[in-house]
């Protein structure tokens, strides 16, 4: 019963937020940290990675063939995250730690999808603050198993940073290059990956964003799913917290 609801869950997350350029990271990790699966944060962990690069992986290839890939503009953030990420996927977590930190992030993690970015003047990053913000972001990622790319989105918005499709190949390739990085501190740590349980997450996750990336953004509004989908994360980080506090 928990593995298809499992199932099911992963793969309409998967759905809904390729067709409009989401990852679906923090969402994955919100469905798997209930106490209601009884999952340990070892398991949790390579799984909402494996999750991220299946469905970032398509996106970041479409950027990349659409030359909407800028490395000048990327490489500042990626410097200082992927290492940090790493450093953070490598780090072991007591359980009520883990869950403790995940329950405010993911709490977090609701403010910044809620938010609706007004119309500013576009202001450009320095150096350093792209590598402050990039190795925040990282090293936060790391230690819970996210891409970032749910925090680095919304604060580029907010500044106007660049238009909203060159903000969405900047935060696949981020959240790709974090996942990547995390996994391998994870696996660096002595990780392992339970594959009965996440062969079918993944495919799941497979099929449902190929199904979401056709079916695309005119099936479903953007604003309206970031805002669902804070409200749901909200509630579910309320629920880890209680459990874990």
């Amino acid at each position: 019963m928990e593995s298809y609801l499992l199932i099911s869950s992963f793969f309409l997350i998967a759905l809904i937020y390729s067709s409009v350029g989401f990852g679906g990271g923090s969402s994955y990790l919100a469905v798997m940290a209930q106490p209601f699966f009884g999952l340990l944060p070892e398991t949790i962990r390579p799984v909402a990675l494996l999750c991220n690069l299946v469905v970032v992986t398509g996106g970041v290839i479409i950027f990349y063939k659409e030359s909407r890939l800028s490395w000048r503009d990327t490489w500042p953030f990626l410097l200082s995250s992927v290492p940090l990420a790493m450093v953070g996927g490598f780090w072991k977590l007591k359980a009520d730690t883990f869950f403790i930190l995940l329950g405010f992030t993911l709490l977090l993690a609701s403010v910044f999808l809620w938010i609706k970015p007004k119309p500013t003047a576009k202001k450009e990053f320095s150096i350093p603050t792209q590598l402050a913000l990039g190795g925040g972001i990282g090293l936060l990622s790391g230690l819970v198993s996210i891409g970032g790319g749910i925090f680095l989105s919304p604060i580029l918005h907010l500044v106007n940073w660049a238009d909203a499709k060159k903000i969405s190949a900047l935060a696949s390739v981020f959240i790709l290059a974090n996942s990547l990085s995390g996994l391998a501190g994870q696996f660096a740590s002595g990780t392992t990956v339970d594959w009965r349980l996440t062969i079918p997450l993944l495919v799941a996750v497979l099929l449902g964003g190929q199904i979401g990336s056709r079916l695309g953004a005119k099936t479903f509004n953007a604003l309206y799913i970031r805002r669902i989908t804070a409200f749901l994360i909200f509630f579910a980080s309320l629920n880890i917290l209680r459990d874990h506090l």
